[in-house]
This record gives C-alpha cells, structure tokens and sequence, in this order.
C-alpha cells in the first residue's frame, strides 16, 4: 500500500478515517451524529467515511438508538475481530500469555511453565502458549517481555546470562522468533514494559519524563524521556541492577552478571538477610517487608528494630534513585514490585524521605497503581498499539 500524497482527497480521507476510529475506539459506540460532532466532520463526510469503514470490516452497526418520537439512529463500534494481538511473560519459572481484539478487549489467557531447552523447543512453547490462551484468528502482532534486552546493533539478546534465559542467545533473534511463530514479534525488556503500562494506566499517566523502579527478586528500571522508554545505545538503558554501589561488590570481584552492585545491596534476597537482621521474620523477601510494616506500626523493641530495617532497606533504595535523580533529573518516580509493594505507604514515604536528603531535584515518590501482570499490560498496550497504527491505515487507497 502506497502512502497517501501529502494534500489530496486520499490523505484527507486516511485523517478522517483514523479520527473517527480513535473517537469510536475512545467513547464508542457512537451514532452518526455523534462522530461527527466529535471529529467535527459534515453529516455527508461522516457517512461516506463509516460506509468505507464498514467495507474495510473495521467499523460495525452496534444496534438502533431512540431519539425522539419518531427518530432513530444507527449506533457504530469498531469491529473487535478487526485483529488480534498476543503478549506474553517470560520468566525463568513460567510462560504467561494474554490475547486482546483491537479494541484492547482480552479474550483469552493461558500459562505454561518456562522451557530450560534450546531455541527450537523455546519457540515451541512460545506458540504453545499463545495458541492456549485460544486466539479467535490470526494474530497481527506479539510482544514478548524477557528479563534481558535486545542489543539493537546486534540483534541478540543482552543483560542475561544464558542460563537465565536459555534458548534466547541466537542471531537475529527477533526476525528467527517471527518465522517460527508466523506473525510479526518484538521482544521488549521487562521493565519497559511495565513503565509502559504505567504511562497508560497507572501512577505515571499524564507523564512524559519519568523512571520506574522495579524492585524484585532482581532490580532493574526504565527511564521514559519525553514520553518515550529510553532503551540506550545497546539496549541496556535502565539496568541498574548492575550499577556500582557503595558497600556492594562490583563486577570486578563478582563477574559480569553475578549478584553485584545495585542488584547485591537492594535485591530481594539481600532485604531479606538485611530485615532479619533486625529481627523481622517472613519466607521470603516479600512477606518480610509486609511483616516489617505491621510490626513497625506496634510499640516497643519490635517495632523499633523494624521500623530501623525499613529505614535501611528505604536508604539502600535512594542511594541508586539518587544516582539515577542526578543523571536523569526525572518529574517522577514510580516504585513497583514486590521488594516495595508490600511496605505500602510506610516504605514510599521512607525511600521519598532518603532520596530528597542525598539529591538537590526532590522528585515526588509514587508506588504503582497498574494491577494484576503489568508486563503482560505493557506488551499488550505496545501490540495493540502497532496493530492499529496498521489496520487503522488499511482504508486509504493503494
């Protein structure tokens, strides 16, 4: 399909049309009028531009609307089988994957543990997945959120060790990935992704300079710079989880991508160890932060001694917030994940209070809002979002 030459009808068409389908995807179902107003096109134009969307299958009639006596008007929405599109999760335990129609509506979900194999079983298990989760048609587009990068003047998969993410570490990752799953893929780090969907959804919308802090089992984080993720020259921007800190062992001692810097100071393992150290007991890292919270809110020893592990795990935290504050200079901060979740408010405001004692910029502290799997959110939200950039556009003219 040729594009449309800058001032001709096809241009003007292809302008309406994508405006009546952004109206219809906003706040439809919409009558004719209705489109109108809110594009602001002519009762002729707005019929001529919804009988086009009706023969390109992108638009539908969505029932009869009364008005009054005697008047009635057709209602229009997008036609949700218009595409589909697949995201999925991929940890080091399991496969997760979500399936939306274009109108971001998900129709389907499925999970499978993550293979420890080769690419050929890999890409195998990536389609398994997807074909669980039981897509209507054909997909147009899937975003794969990895624990990794992809290094853009390469092609592979960076930032991981092989054993981490077994299978990945092929040329030409992306296009291979593509072939077997025959449909177009982008693999997408993580963290990214879940700064994406809080752009969209959660703490950081309305937002356009920002950094998510993800604090987990590992530590990582994503800078978006005038609304857009910033990924870096080799795809590494925001893997501070291999930042050097103060106190923690560097990759000089540790190796490349052992527990060191950031990562060996804040990860979940070390809150862990540092909370009981204070006496704070929980399974695991998480239940040991929430633990913490409740007993800092009692009287005596306890609490004392809990209220100071979260004062340390909260100074551990700034010290790399403050690193990254002075480069970046972020309008906000948003933390997620489940090293600072559980503290709640108490944590936030800790890691707020030791960030604006070591930085000159005080950047507010947000904990996110996104709920349920917000990698999968963020991986559906970027699908969607070049799947209507392309279906959106199949109306003007070759």
């Amino acid at each position: 399909m040729s594009d449309p030459v800058p001032g001709t009808p096809s241009l003007l068409r292809a302008i309406n049309d994508r405006a009546a389908l952004r109206v219809l995807l906003e706040r439809g179902p919409l009558t004719r009028p209705q489109i109108g107003t809110l594009t602001g096109l002519s009762k002729p134009t707005a019929s001529q531009l919804l009988s086009r969307l009706q023969q390109a299958g992108l638009v539908v009639l969505d029932g009869i609307r009364e008005g009054l006596p005697g008047r009635t008007a057709e209602v229009y929405r997008i036609n949700p089988a218009a595409a589909y599109v697949g995201a999925l999760d991929v940890t080091p335990h399991r496969i997760e994957a979500r399936v939306a129609d274009i109108t971001g509506t998900i129709v389907g979900e499925h999970t499978l543990p993550t293979p420890r194999r080769p690419h050929g079983e890999l890409a195998e298990r990536l389609n398994a997945a997807l074909l669980g989760a039981r897509p209507p048609d054909k997909l147009r587009r899937v975003v794969i959120g990895v624990q990794a990068a992809i290094d853009p003047s390469t092609g592979r998969l960076g930032y991981a060790a092989a054993k981490d993410v077994p299978g990945w570490h092929i040329p030409d990752l992306v296009p291979a990935l593509s072939a077997a799953l025959g449909v177009p893929v982008a693999v997408e780090n993580n963290v990214n992704l879940v700064a994406v969907a809080e752009q969209a959804h959660g703490a950081a919308r309305g937002h356009r300079d920002f950094v998510l802090l993800w604090a987990d089992a590992g530590i990582g984080s994503a800078i978006v710079l005038g609304g857009r993720v910033h990924r870096g020259a080799t795809g590494g921007a925001g893997e501070v989880g291999y930042m050097p800190a103060p106190g923690a062992p560097t990759a000089r001692e540790s190796g490349r991508y052992a527990d060191h810097g950031y990562q060996a100071l804040t990860g979940g393992q070390a809150v862990l160890k540092l909370l009981r150290s204070y006496g704070v007991r929980g399974t695991d890292f998480r239940h040991a932060v929430a633990a913490a919270v409740r007993a800092a809110a009692g009287t005596g020893q306890k609490a004392e001694d809990a209220r100071a592990g979260l004062r340390d795990v909260a100074a551990r935290l700034a010290v790399g917030l403050a690193a990254i504050t002075a480069v970046v200079d972020p309008e906000l901060i948003v933390l997620t994940g489940g090293a600072v979740l559980p503290g709640g408010e108490t944590l936030r405001e800790l890691v707020e209070h030791e960030l604006h004692a070591l930085t000159i910029p005080r950047p507010p502290v947000r904990l996110s809002t996104v709920e349920g799997n917000p990698v999968l959110a963020g991986a559906l939200d970027l699908a969607l979002a070049t799947a209507r950039d392309e279906v959106f556009g199949s109306t003007v003219p070759s």
